[in-house]
Formats: C-alpha cells, structure tokens, sequence
C-alpha cells in the first residue's frame, strides 16, 4: 500500500462550504466507482477553515498517469471535476490548472 497526502482549498464562502460538505456525503455513484477501479483503497478528505486536506490510499502499483488519462477520457468525471472547481480554489503555489497539489511528508513515527 502507498499512501499519498494533497492540499486545496475551498473558496471562503460558508454557504458554499457547507454545500461541498453535502455533496461529499453521497458522491456520485460513478466518481466512487473510478476512485477504486484506479487502484484507490480508500480516501479521506479533511477540513479547516477553508483548507482541505486528502489521504489517499493505493495498491503498490497506482499510477497518477493511468488515472488521470482515465479521468480525461470520462465525461462523468469532467462534469464532477468542473462542479467541483465551482466550489474550489487552487492553493497560492499550485502550478496553473493543478487542484489537489501533493504534500510532502516531513515526518513519520514509525
């Protein structure tokens, strides 16, 4: 297993927070699905504020590249994505049209 850890933030807007939140209770049947036929064991998303914060769990062989070709070509997850952006913001050193922008671990106890 691999774990990989992501920032982003939301746009400071508390009505459209709290409708993020609840869109996130019940994603879409088809998003859910691609997460794990990508290889993504499981995923969390936490808040602060307006910063967000992804774990997200994969078999050994997961392959950024396979998934994001996979997601390009899937009209479904192009219409989540953009309903999402409606709602997100890229962070102050996100590349142009970068979302979740990978973090690196600084500390492990184990």
């Amino acid at each position: 297993m691999k774990r990989y850890c992501f920032a982003l933030d939301l746009k400071d807007d508390e009505a459209s927070i709290s409708e993020y939140e609840k869109i996130h209770e019940n994603i879409w049947p088809e998003i859910r699905e691609t997460i794990l036929v990508a290889g993504i064991t499981d995923m969390q998303i936490y808040r602060i504020g307006t910063r967000m914060f992804m774990i997200m769990d994969t078999v050994d062989d997961f392959s950024f590249e396979a998934k994001s070709k996979a997601d390009a070509e899937n009209p479904i997850v192009q219409k989540w994505e953009n309903f999402m952006w409606t709602f997100q913001q890229a962070l102050p050193m996100a590349k142009p049209g970068e979302k979740w922008v990978m973090m690196k671990q600084i500390f492990g106890l184990v």
